[in-house]
């Protein structure tokens, strides 16, 4: 269409149309931004909903893990002539029996010198005490040591007494047979020196003569 031949009516009506349809646009984009505004006022709303939930998670958490460190704090410091009671007593025993569980393949090997630990592989020490005391486990079955470690010096750093070490078995029966071996035998030795062998377990199930 030409404008050169359009009548002035026909040029103004023209005009109208124009601005008519612009002004549908201007009025749709205007419900479009609103309605953008109205989503973004609601995510807002959702991701601070979100924040609040997960704050409260993480308390929780941290109130959980407070809980659980009280707890081992508790048990830790028990005296051994307290004699718990009821429900307390009920969980330490739950929580004794956990650790003693966690600890079933350990085997506790006391008396051993830190130089000695310092020039030679803990393993190493490990298997040198099970050669030398009892040789027949070695040659029938051998022995498998899955890690090594000494105990933490947490209470006395200048104790007098070197540190434990303890040695975790990859199997079970391993682990029965050579404190049963060390009760048979009475006196064991490494490099001259008296030692002994027990399974790690608590002080409680210690004294309770639990292999």
């Amino acid at each position: 269409m030409q404008l050169s031949k359009l009548s002035e009516v026909e040029f103004r009506a023209m005009i109208l149309r124009k601005l008519n349809s612009m002004s549908k646009d201007i009025s749709t984009m205007s419900k479009d931004i609103e309605t953008l505004k109205i989503n973004q006022v609601e995510m807002k709303n959702d991701i601070a909903e979100i924040k609040n939930t997960l704050e409260g998670l993480t308390s929780r958490v941290e109130e959980a893990e407070d809980q659980i460190s009280e707890l081992e704090d508790t048990i830790e410091n028990n005296q051994p002539s307290r004699k718990p009671k009821g429900k307390n007593k009920t969980q330490e025993d739950s929580l004794r029996e956990l650790w003693d569980n966690w600890k079933r393949n350990n085997i506790r090997i006391i008396g051993v010198p830190k130089e000695q630990g310092n020039e030679q592989g803990l393993e190493n020490i490990f298997e040198e005490i099970v050669t030398e005391n009892f040789p027949n486990l070695v040659k029938k079955e051998g022995i498998q040591v899955q890690e090594a470690q000494r105990t933490p010096s947490k209470k006395n750093p200048n104790r007098p007494t070197p540190r434990h070490i303890v040695i975790k078995m990859p199997k079970i029966k391993d682990r029965e047979r050579i404190p049963k071996a060390a009760r048979d035998k009475q006196q064991v030795t490494y490099k001259g020196n008296s030692i002994r062998l027990s399974a790690d377990f608590s002080t409680e199930t210690g004294q309770k003569g639990v292999a």
